[in-house]
């Protein structure tokens, strides 16, 4: 027979071990995270992954508001809808979504990748001190437009006008990448146009066609949302037109363009699910740096160099990250 002794002990141990056996039963706390893009992006999946890795998955421990705005109409609508749902952060893909964000929320904290000029955006005070409520991850630092040129001369070595393709409403830092890129096309015997559109299939056909129009002429693709989202489009005109073109991103020479010089998308995504994973374990926006993309790659489209009738010069194709065939 048990003592009465032992049976409080038995008891009292067991009911200490209740609250113990109960909390580990208990689902992870779900964390609250929202996304709000501009343009489709594949390389979006590397942001997932890269949660992942740092132990967030969703179901268990986070859930995502996710928002896609492919017109510009919608960035604030959206941006306006997301903000109420008051995730514990966000993450921002290119200027125009981190503008609208910033427009809806100064506490909020905001992760932004794909954003070029950030200081004149009015994001950040500084890179090394962003200062608010926002921090991410840059792109395109002026000297990248005297690559694209050296690029087309090299490829194409008559060409001797350049169109500046782009829509200054969504790449309000259209201006400062041209103006950056006049310097470097005059020293190698090229005249920058600006070609400026708007989100209009109908302006992007008129500014290609108008720029093929004009004998030993090329391309220079400016990245923002507009020329993302339209860039389908915008490849099957330029092989139309058979104008040599180079372009910000992969995703371009995958859909048929020519050639890019770009700094790694998936890159970009990682490192902002890793500053999203840091501020929901603690991290302030305004302590994390904003950080330029360290390693770009040039990508080649073969098939599309041989149906424009363009001999791709041995060095290009040696210092090619990845051929396209």
């Amino acid at each position: 027979m048990m003592k009465r002794r032992e049976f409080i002990a038995l008891v009292g141990g067991a009911a200490a071990a209740w609250p113990l056996a109960a909390r580990a039963q208990q689902p992870e706390r779900v964390r609250h995270i929202g996304m709000l893009v501009g343009y489709d992006d594949p390389a979006i999946k590397a942001f997932q992954q890269e949660l992942e890795r740092l132990g967030w998955f969703k179901g268990r421990n986070i859930h995502i508001d996710y928002r896609y705005a492919p017109a510009a109409t919608q960035v604030r609508t959206l941006a306006k809808e997301l903000v109420a749902l008051q995730p514990e952060v966000i993450f921002a893909q290119s200027r125009p979504v981190t503008t609208a964000l910033q427009q809806e929320t100064r506490s909020i904290p905001i992760v932004f990748a794909f954003v070029t000029d950030p200081i004149g955006a009015g994001f950040i005070a500084s890179p090394a001190h962003p200062g608010g409520n926002i921090t991410g991850f840059e792109v395109y630092e002026p000297s990248v437009v005297g690559k694209w040129l050296q690029m087309l001369k090299e490829i194409a070595p008559g060409t001797a006008r350049v169109a500046f393709l782009g829509n200054p409403k969504t790449a309000v830092y259209y201006d400062h990448l041209f103006h950056a890129g006049e310097a470097a096309a005059l020293s190698l015997g090229i005249k920058l146009m600006s070609s400026r559109v708007e989100n209009d299939t109908v302006d992007i056909e008129r500014a290609i066609a108008a720029t093929a129009s004009v004998p030993d002429s090329g391309m220079v693709v400016v990245p923002d949302s507009t020329t993302s989202i339209n860039r389908d489009l915008i490849t099957a005109l330029a092989a139309h037109n058979r104008l040599p073109a180079v372009y910000p991103n992969r995703f371009f020479v995958a859909a048929g363009g020519l050639m890019s010089y770009a700094f790694v998308s998936e890159d970009q995504y990682r490192q902002a699910a890793s500053y999203v994973d840091r501020i929901l374990r603690g991290d302030k926006p305004s302590d994390l740096p904003v950080q330029t993309p360290t390693k770009y790659q040039t990508i080649l489209n073969l098939k599309t160099a041989k149906a424009l009738g363009l001999t791709v010069p041995p060095g290009l194709l040696v210092a090619a990250d990845e051929v396209i065939e």
